[in-house]
């Protein structure tokens, strides 16, 4: 195996630790994560969050969560996507089953590019 290959299999692990490390309550709720992407060259991961997390309120304060924390403990990545669906992610780190897809989490104040401007509800108070 070579080294580079090694280094990449090292990181995976260490991203892996770390999701199971910090968010024990995403198996413990049904929930999985996953890397689905994982690119050392440009310091960036995309995580699959699946299982229960589809549809979970909260699902959006863990995956902002995960992007703040992983950055600062594993220097290598620099950027951290997540996404969240009814599968889970590829590799199955934390469960799911593979697959794809699934619905991106908005955030208090984010606004949309889609051009709908449709009602999208009431605005949260903070």
């Amino acid at each position: 195996m070579s080294t580079e290959s090694q280094d990449a299999d090292d990181l995976r692990d260490r991203i892996t630790n770390f999701l199971r490390r910090n968010f024990p309550q995403i198996q413990m709720h049904g929930g999985s994560a996953a890397i689905q992407q994982l690119d050392r060259e440009e310091g960036s991961v995309t995580i699959q969050l699946g299982g229960a997390c589809s549809g979970c309120g909260i699902s959006p304060m863990t995956i902002q969560a995960i992007k703040s924390r992983m950055v600062k403990e594993i220097p290598e990545i620099n950027t951290v996507h997540a996404e969240t669906g009814m599968s889970g992610g590829a590799d199955g780190d934390l469960g799911g089953m593979g697959g794809g897809g699934g619905m991106s989490p908005s955030f208090p104040g984010e606004t949309s590019d889609d051009g709908d401007d449709g009602d999208e509800g009431p605005q949260a108070p903070f």
